[in-house]
């Protein structure tokens, strides 16, 4: 294909775009006027301009345009049951005509905590907050405050939200020659000071962990870690890995972190419970709150007890929306409706999803694969084996536009997912949602192929 060729492929697609949100175009005009970027979500971003959403019921989603999509995004994983599950907007609606937020404990909040503790292995007691990004916050201040040090070891290319200490190698290092990530911080405005208090290691290697562990025991207070990396391409933990880390914190006597705020929608617990492994803490957000702004840490009683406001030596924890009555009573209808026959069954849609996509990376002679675990999946731009958040993105960094391509012109086939590549499924979808997802996506891979021989060719 000529480069004019390519050229011409592009701007068709997006000039279809283009033309089936007019009133997107609009609208992000006009919110550019008093919103940054006109949002307030960087992850909501993409070119050239987002779709703005109206309406979404079940599993799809309905723009001002006019224009029907398969959500295959759910708020970023968050929407587990989709949109306006009934059972969850009866619970939320009853609940705000006694009052949203009482400001004081409440009886709904003790039975959200009763779930949790019971279904998680790692969780004796929980405090909430409103994000993953706060319960991320408050856990490793919880494992630093019990250990009496100030170090946490993370993961490179691990995401915990936007808090100081969580924005070091977000973006995994990709040119440290030493055999460990450099560490550099991933946002403007964190002190740099913040680099002493955090190591980072690559995931699924457990020799690199016991290397900064050994060396590092008595400054470490613990390790974070997706149990499963998440929004840096879905990448499962290699057999035996999540074993060998919590035998190593053990080991070097460093408090073990999952946050499964992602994670914990993969079994009735959580991975730890999939995996038979269990944190110190854990830290938790999404789809435990039905839909509503939520966050939730916990862990071991003789750790969390330093959260009871009778300790002699007690942490300050507030906030104002706190485990809100209105969060706690549509998160208690989540979890109730979310029981182990709900997760078989978007873990299977899940794994249906995935292996559609690899056996059309296939048929169509382009190297890519899909990754993750159940109801997670990821599309990658590369055939080669990905262990770490580093094997994502030289993929992603060497696909050019076609990423951009392929979420724009799903799109324009009615398939709504993340800029990235990921996508996830709900309890409201079929196979015949699937089964869509996977014809939109043969039908764009045979569009970008040409695109791809001239632009990638390593990948055709």
């Amino acid at each position: 294909m000529a480069a004019t060729d390519c050229d011409k492929m592009v701007k068709a697609v997006i000039d279809r775009y283009r033309e089936r949100t007019r009133q997107s175009k609009q609208y992000d005009a006009q919110a550019k006027k008093h919103l940054p970027g006109g949002d307030t979500r960087a992850v909501t971003y993409y070119m050239p301009y987002p779709a703005y959403m109206v309406k979404g019921e079940g599993c799809r989603l309905h723009d001002c345009d006019g224009n029907e999509y398969i959500d295959f995004i759910n708020n970023f994983t968050s929407l587990i049951h989709g949109h306006a599950h009934p059972a969850i907007v009866a619970a939320a609606r009853e609940q705000l005509s006694k009052g949203s937020v009482l400001g004081s404990p409440a009886v709904v909040q003790s039975e959200h905590a009763r779930l949790l503790c019971e279904r998680i292995p790692g969780m004796d007691q929980v405090r909430y907050c409103n994000s993953g990004t706060e319960a991320t916050l408050h856990v490793m201040r919880a494992a630093r405050a019990f250990a009496g040090k100030d170090v946490i070891v993370k993961m490179d290319g691990g995401y915990h939200g936007s808090h100081d200490a969580a924005e070091v190698n977000i973006t995994p290092d990709l040119w440290s020659s030493t055999g460990l990530p450099t560490t550099h911080l991933d946002a403007q405005g964190v002190p740099a000071s913040v680099l002493g208090d955090i190591m980072v290691v690559p995931f699924n290697d457990l020799e690199a962990a016991e290397t900064v562990l050994k060396e590092n025991k008595d400054r470490i207070a613990a390790i974070i870690m997706e149990p499963m990396l998440g929004s840096l391409g879905m990448v499962p933990p290699q057999p035996g890995y999540l074993e060998g880390i919590r035998e190593l914190a053990d080991k070097y006597g460093v408090l073990l972190i999952f946050d499964e705020v992602i994670t914990f929608r993969l079994c009735t617990g959580g991975l730890q419970a999939r995996y038979d492994v269990k944190p110190d803490l854990t830290a938790l957000g999404k789809l435990i709150g039905g839909g509503f702004p939520v966050g939730a840490f916990g862990g071991r009683k003789d750790i969390m007890a330093r959260f009871d406001p009778a300790h002699p030596q007690t942490m300050m924890h507030s906030g104002t929306f706190n485990g809100n009555n209105t969060t706690m009573a549509a998160g208690v209808a989540a979890l109730r409706a979310y029981d182990r026959s709900a997760v078989d069954t978007v873990n299977k849609l899940g794994d249906k999803l995935r292996n559609g996509f690899n056996d059309v990376f296939k048929q169509a002679g382009i190297k890519g694969q899909a990754t993750g675990m159940g109801s997670l999946v990821h599309v990658h731009w590369t055939d080669e084996d990905i262990t770490d958040a580093k094997d994502y993105a030289m993929g992603l960094i060497s696909a050019a536009e076609l990423p951009k391509l392929l979420h724009i012109e799903m799109m324009n086939r009615g398939i709504f997912s993340a800029f990235r590549g990921m996508f996830c499924t709900s309890t409201p979808m079929t196979d015949a949602e699937v089964d869509k997802a996977v014809e939109a996506f043969q039908n764009t891979l045979e569009l970008l192929k040409p695109y791809a021989a001239e632009a990638a060719p390593h990948l055709v």
